[in-house]
């Protein structure tokens, strides 16, 4: 409920209900922000996205919060995203970004039976490439801080467990390869693996990743650059593997349906390899799939998070128990060690998603915001 304010001014919340929310009028929540808006459908990003800086601070409903990001996480799919890929209807402009941690700094009514003024949360909700973002207190996790860490968890982490719990069929000395796996979600796809008595090979693309995917118990990383994937799959694993956690698509793809073993399973959480192209896809041996699948009584699955909703805060809940508890490592890549140094600031997620598609980063790739200065977190 809005009492109107006058002309120029910013409106704020009926007083009624003050204690609900914190009063716009002389707080430090300005009336306009930054955001990245799409403004042209594109897979080039720097093309698609444009960064807007005087767009207004939106208000919450009965049911929402307001949050102050700190940090945003940036995902091999933003440019599907603004490539209109998801959702064909879509028009320009609308705003990108799928997840972020920060500041509860006002909320509804309803919101607030749950949340308060000044607490740090994690949350998935499209629009989180803002200096602000509006979202359902229900997309919302309560965090313990503003840690970079916790963006690990929202779309990275969960994909990883709710794919792996609800298609891997995971028991004690399975076999499991995992693609890209010292990515942002690879890298989780390897520690639940290994949680769950398996076997795990991760494949990456330098001797630092490697060293990574051992830290964290992948028993056979490979380094594609100086190990050709196929040649140790076969040599090492002549079975082959029972399940595959693949992200890559195009010839890794390829390769992942001639290495599965009898009943094997490709689990397809994605294909980075094309998603740059005007199609958004890498060729694969279509041809050749049902005879492949048939031969090996094998299975080709699919998994996207928007369709596993209702496991979704379970998987939240139990993720960051494990990390609270030092059970889950959540690796993040702040960009320290670009060409251009760390991604602080909107400005830089252009730099981050480049840095993402040449393959550099270890780990999810995070980008910093401002701090606050009246932050208490």
């Amino acid at each position: 409920m809005l009492r109107l304010a006058p002309a120029g001014s910013r409106a704020i919340v009926d007083m009624s209900y003050a204690r609900h929310f914190l009063d716009f009028q002389g707080s430090d929540i300005p009336r306009a922000m930054q955001k990245l808006v799409v403004t042209r459908l594109s897979p080039n990003f720097r093309e698609a996205v444009t960064l807007r800086g005087d767009c207004p601070v939106p208000l919450p409903g009965d049911g929402d919060l307001l949050v102050r990001n700190r940090f945003v996480g940036v995902n091999a799919s933003d440019i599907n995203y603004s490539a209109g890929r998801y959702d064909p209807s879509v028009k320009t402009p609308f705003d990108i970004g799928f997840e972020g941690v920060g500041e509860v700094v006002a909320l509804g009514l309803s919101a607030s039976a749950r949340y308060a003024v000044g607490q740090a949360v994690a949350y998935m909700a499209p629009g989180s490439f803002a200096e602000y973002t509006v979202l359902p207190a229900s997309a919302a996790a309560p965090v313990a801080s503003l840690q970079p860490q916790y963006v690990t968890l929202p779309v990275s982490a969960t994909t990883a467990y709710i794919s792996l719990k609800e298609l891997g069929g995971l028991s004690e000395g399975t076999k499991v390869l995992v693609t890209a796996a010292a990515g942002g979600t690879g890298q989780f796809a390897v520690q639940l693996a290994k949680k769950a008595g398996c076997h795990v090979i991760g494949t990456c693309s330098s001797d630092e990743k490697s060293a990574f995917l051992k830290s964290i118990g992948c028993d056979r990383p490979i380094n594609y650059t100086t190990e050709p994937v196929s040649t140790v799959l076969k040599q090492e694993y002549p079975k082959g593997v029972d399940v595959v956690y693949e992200s890559v698509g195009g010839a890794m793809f390829d390769l992942a349906v001639d290495a599965l073993a009898i009943k094997g399973r490709l689990i397809v959480i994605g294909f980075v390899s094309g998603y740059q192209t005007p199609t958004g896809l890498s060729p694969v041996k279509a041809g050749t799939l049902p005879a492949k699948l048939l031969k090996k009584s094998a299975s080709v699955r699919g998994f996207f998070l928007n369709h596993s909703l209702s496991k979704y805060q379970a998987a939240m809940d139990h993720l960051l128990k494990m990390y609270a508890g030092g059970d889950l490592v959540c690796k993040v890549d702040l960009g320290d060690r670009s060409a251009e140094g760390r991604f602080i600031g909107l400005e830089s997620v252009f730099r981050a998603v480049d840095y993402m598609y040449m393959g550099k980063n270890t780990g999810k790739i995070v980008v910093e915001l401002s701090r606050s200065v009246s932050s208490k977190l």
